[in-house]
């Protein structure tokens, strides 16, 4: 084999799957057909959950530097400022959960920081090598071959699929994908370089008159950019050019075609959702957006994206490197193949007007309690199950969310030691009473009201490995530590 697992796409997608397996010690390989990284803002709402992913990954402080809060929505109308909109339902942040609302960063910025990341820990990315099609052993014992335009073919045991919503590698795998349209009307989203508008507000220009559909003009955070969106008209066939795009914004605003200075990017879709009917042909996996396209409104396109590679990472590092059964793998379809088409669900609401944007575009609810790797053993459970997010609290002067950082399961509740796992002696008050297992996720794999069982079901993921040994030489977790043992 070339590599273990080659990651087809460098969006976030393929670069977060890129980080997680690099600090895994797995060789996996990410290849990109453009020749550089995506040019544009288009997904750029990081929620509350995927800021705890990126938190863990190593790269939350730098996206915050890169980025800022969503601003107050302004509603025009004649030239005039009429009334303020707010955007998403305000929530106060606690202990369990630091991080309450999105994080604005355009894509392109994310996916630069993402990118330093993986090659800080040693991956890489290899530009303009397209993928034209995907080949598995007829046995499927032992792996598949991509092949490119140009240059030699591939060798992976694992391929996962992050190319995007015309993906390559689904067609060539002939996995259908079931959807719907959201809108019929064309869309254009364009980051441009506007002169004399605030940067304070997200200014909205309501459809009116014989301009056409609404008109949003956004600033975007840790940059001079606005991102501009306009509806179109059922039909229409958008122009993304400099020209065309001045002429819509002064159209719909208040602004003459000369503000808008320059065009840095610029694109037209259409709405839709859309779900491949599987996540997995094989050795092959899908991820992101090759797997579910959503409308972009709510935010959670680029999120549940970046959650499935969270989800697939463990897991293959745990069958790749530590000894867990290949059937381990199965699970990934299991649990987030439902989260994306709940995921789906919700952004065709928002998008529609039918749902605000608030507690379930966060992502903080979201959890595995019935996935075949939530083990509850409990009679009766408190707050936090088996398969639940495992929120953020303090024991004994320790940060979960420190102690939980790093690609290693946690144990909150016992001393057991286990190979491989990080033990605290206790839980939070907010967990209710009993033994925690956190998966290298963050979601509680096993709970207990003893630590009865804990083994065999960490058995199960390559933990009681003897060549995993548990380390006791710091008596104090710090936020750098990445070893394992008691705390």
């Amino acid at each position: 084999m070339d590599v273990d697992v080659l990651i087809v796409g460098a969006g976030p997608t393929g670069l977060v799957l890129g980080i997680d397996l690099a600090r895994r010690g797995v060789d996996a390989l990410v290849v990109e057909r453009a020749d550089g990284l995506f040019p544009g803002s288009r997904g750029k709402g990081i929620q509350p959950r995927t800021m705890e992913v990126f938190d863990d990954l190593g790269v939350l402080e730098a996206i915050r530097a890169a980025g800022g809060s969503y601003p107050v929505g302004m509603i025009w109308q004649d030239g005039r400022r009429v009334g303020e909109h707010r955007m998403f339902d305000p929530a106060e942040a606690t202990e369990d959960s630091p991080y309450t609302e999105p994080w604005m960063v355009p894509q392109w910025r994310t996916q630069q920081i993402l990118l330093a990341r993986l090659e800080e820990l040693g991956g890489k990315v290899a530009f303009g090598r397209e993928v034209v099609g995907v080949e598995q052993d007829e046995d499927d014992e032992d792996g598949v071959t991509a092949r490119f335009v140009a240059g030699e073919p591939v060798r992976a045991r694992y391929l996962v699929a992050a190319d995007g919503g015309r993906s390559v590698v689904r067609r060539s795998l002939s996995i259908a994908m079931t959807g719907e349209t959201v809108d019929p009307s064309p869309m254009l989203v364009a980051d441009v370089r506007i002169a004399g508008l605030d940067r304070d507000n997200w200014h909205v220009f309501p459809p009116g008159g014989e301009a056409g559909g609404f008109l949003a003009i956004c600033p975007l955070a840790g940059t001079e950019d606005f991102q501009v969106v306009a509806q179109f008209p059922e039909g229409t066939v958008v122009d993304v050019s400099l020209g065309s795009i001045r002429e819509v914004v002064a159209a719909r605003s208040h602004l003459a075609p000369e503000d808008v200075t320059q065009v840095r990017w610029a694109s037209d879709f259409r709405p839709r959702a859309a779900l491949a009917d599987r996540f997995r042909a094989g050795r092959v996996f899908l991820a992101g957006d090759a797997a579910h396209v959503h409308s972009p409104a709510g935010g959670q396109g680029l999120n549940t994206s970046v959650q499935d590679a969270y989800n697939l990472g463990w897991k293959l590092g745990a069958v790749l490197r530590d000894g867990a059964e290949a059937a381990l793998l199965d699970t990934y379809e299991e649990e987030r193949r439902r989260v994306a088409a709940d995921m789906l669900g919700l952004s065709t609401s928002v998008h529609r007007g039918e749902t605000r944007r608030g507690e379930a575009t966060r992502q903080l609810g979201l959890g595995y309690r019935e996935s075949s790797l939530s083990e509850e053993t409990r009679p009766a459970p408190g707050p936090i199950r088996a398969g639940d997010r495992a929120p953020d609290g303090t024991v004994n002067g320790v940060r979960l969310f420190d102690a939980f950082r790093g690609p290693h399961w946690t144990l909150l509740g016992a001393a057991v030691p286990v190979p491989g796992v990080r033990a605290l002696p206790a839980a939070p008050e907010s967990y209710g009473p009993g033994v925690f297992l956190v998966r290298p996720d963050g979601y509680v794999g096993w709970a207990g009201d003893t630590a009865s069982g804990l083994t065999e079901y960490a058995a199960r993921f390559g933990q009681s490995s003897p060549s995993r040994r548990v380390s006791t030489e710091s008596p104090r977790l710090t936020p750098t530590d990445s070893g394992t043992g008691t705390v």
